[in-house]
């Protein structure tokens, strides 16, 4: 007896998987800078856990498969706030937005199908693609370039006609590219040409550092076509708050998803109640303030990546991730080496290899993805190690 195909083919999240080498590197006495994965120590607005704490019912019972009316009211208040047209009836809540991506997959493609996504790309994206039989077509972008679009001819060339949507993050993660408005409409004309739905996944749009963010909501061209992704997770600094939403002006697609929505029947309630309370009791100070300190970080990690020798970088403009190309063999064998081999006075660093965030085997093999979640003195120390590491590796370019 074996296991599936689809599951035996899905690949391990790069994130998480060299999470052991951490384990062991931290019980052997090393200090691990943890750049591998977006979890920031930014404090969750405490509104979140005052809800839960006064939450009181008999009976925790199951919520309704669209999640909680008020939860939902509020991010219809969030959008319109933010220019987007999204009443209560186009909004769903999902666990995280990893279900509402997933969901989006099942409602948009067939088994065989494909999913387009600018490369490097959100790395779990390969995941849920895989658990439904959908292929993932890429659109390389390089660190050469600044990880910036390539003409439209190009990204036209690169569609196949199994294509069924295009998925476009926004802030990046992992480059952190905003993209601009005229790009954006050069993805909104290539998705009416081509006739592909647009997965838009937003979650970092608070996150701007460099230049403004303008959404694809704002392009009535795409009111139809467009899917919009969204979570609390990084917004509010609430991760372990499984808690997104799915919206779209396509009742088609939106009845669909409802129907996924009940097959896993409702979201955790206490989740949502604390969420409610991010969404209206949030003063706007916490973005300034939030803004400010992630600035910080990602002014003092480009500095120091900018005065490494043979390190490749663009300058991030929003999210908290920055991509790298490194001089070294092969990035994954790097981190392994940092945990396992390396340390500077008892310090070392961990980061996402950028691998996994490409669609075919071979590309970004001496890339990787540094998250700036730690504060700017344990970021500029994080990056000083690691200049060491890269000087002592064996493997250097």
């Amino acid at each position: 007896m074996k296991c599936s195909n689809r599951i035996s083919n899905m690949q391990e999240s790069p994130i998480r998987k060299l999470v052991p080498y951490s384990l062991k590197a931290k019980a052997n006495g090393k200090k691990v800078y943890p750049l591998n994965i977006g979890q920031p120590d930014i404090q969750t607005p405490e509104g979140y856990f005052d809800a839960v704490k006064n939450f009181k019912q008999d009976v925790l019972a199951y919520a309704d498969s669209h999640g909680d009316f008020t939860l939902i009211d509020k991010i219809s208040d969030y959008y319109k706030k933010n220019k987007m047209n999204y009443e209560p009836e186009d909004i769903l809540v999902t666990n995280g937005g990893s279900e509402a991506l997933l969901f989006a997959m099942i409602a948009l493609c067939d088994p065989g199908d494909s999913i387009v996504v600018i490369e490097p790309f959100y790395t779990n994206y390969n995941g849920f693609a895989a658990e439904v039989s959908v292929n993932v077509e890429g659109i390389v972008t390089k660190a050469e370039n600044g990880y910036r679009l390539p003409a439209k001819e190009e990204i036209l060339a690169s569609i196949s006609d199994k294509a069924r949507a295009i998925i476009i993050t926004n802030p990046s993660n992992p480059t952190g590219v905003v993209y601009t408005k005229e790009e954006l409409q050069m993805i909104a004309e290539i998705a009416v040409e081509r006739d592909l739905f647009v997965i838009a996944d937003e979650v970092y749009r608070e996150f701007v550092y460099d230049g403004e963010f303008y959404s694809l909501a704002y392009f009535p061209e795409l009111e139809q076509r467009l899917i919009m992704i969204d979570s609390v997770s990084k917004r509010y600094s609430a991760c372990g708050a499984r808690i997104g939403c799915i919206a779209s002006k396509n009742k088609d697609v939106m009845a669909n998803v409802l129907k996924l929505c009940q097959g896993r029947l409702s979201v955790p309630t206490l989740d949502m109640i604390g969420a409610i309370s991010l969404y209206a009791d949030t003063p706007d100070t916490y973005f300034g303030e939030v803004n400010e300190e992630y600035k910080k970080r990602r002014d003092v990690t480009y500095a120091a990546l900018s005065q490494m020798e043979g390190v490749v970088c663009g300058k991030p403009q929003g999210a908290f991730y920055i991509a790298v190309k490194l001089p070294v063999d092969d990035a994954e064998k790097f981190i392994i080496w940092m945990l396992e081999e390396f340390d500077y006075e008892g310090e070392t660093v961990m980061m996402a290899p950028l691998a996994s965030f490409y669609s075919k085997p071979g590309i970004g093999v001496d890339e990787a993805r540094i998250a700036y979640i730690l504060n700017a003195d344990e970021m500029e120390r994080a990056m000083f190690v690691l200049d060491k590491a890269l000087k002592a590796y064996p493997g250097r370019k």
